[in-house]
């Protein structure tokens, strides 16, 4: 197996392990039924600060965080393929910290939340930097890190 592929397959692991993390909260059951597995199930037990916003704000946080695993699975491919400068472009356009993503960061009312969000956007435009060198251990280690601001998010914050 390539180096590529392994780490690839690795990543994998972790975006999974990442999205199980989220998905079970404390005391749920792993078997859940379709109700619970789309949102609809108690938070009772869910040990995540809930941000409060209204239907349309959270319709619209929850877009832009589908967006933005997108924009990773983009990344991802376009590196696999060696475009590093249009994965670089993807990186800052669809998650740095542009003025668009500022605006969007200050309206939230949770400190943390908000903090962690520049955060993010911030390390995606050192991601951007970094796939500019077009070194694939780099650029992998920045990713990381980038998603790892993510798993925190996920891990923390409920919509």
């Amino acid at each position: 197996m390539t180096t590529f592929k392994r780490t690839l397959f690795f990543l994998t692991i972790l975006l999974s392990a990442g999205m199980g993390s989220t998905s079970f909260a404390e005391g749920a059951k792993p078997q859940m039924n379709s109700m619970q597995q789309h949102g609809m199930m108690s938070h009772a037990n869910d040990g995540r600060i809930s941000l409060g916003l209204p239907p349309k704000m959270k319709t619209h946080q929850l877009m832009n965080m589908r967006s933005h695993l997108e924009a990773i699975q983009t990344i991802i491919a376009l590196m696999e393929t060696g475009d590093f400068d249009k994965a670089s472009e993807v990186a800052h356009e669809k998650l740095g910290l542009t003025e668009d993503m500022k605006k969007m960061c200050s309206m939230f009312n949770n400190d943390d939340f908000r903090n962690l969000g520049f955060q993010f956007h911030k390390s995606a435009d050192v991601l951007s930097e970094t796939l500019k060198t077009k070194d694939m251990s780099k650029s992998l280690h920045a990713l990381r890190d980038t998603m790892g601001y993510c798993v925190q998010c996920h891990a923390t914050f409920r919509q």
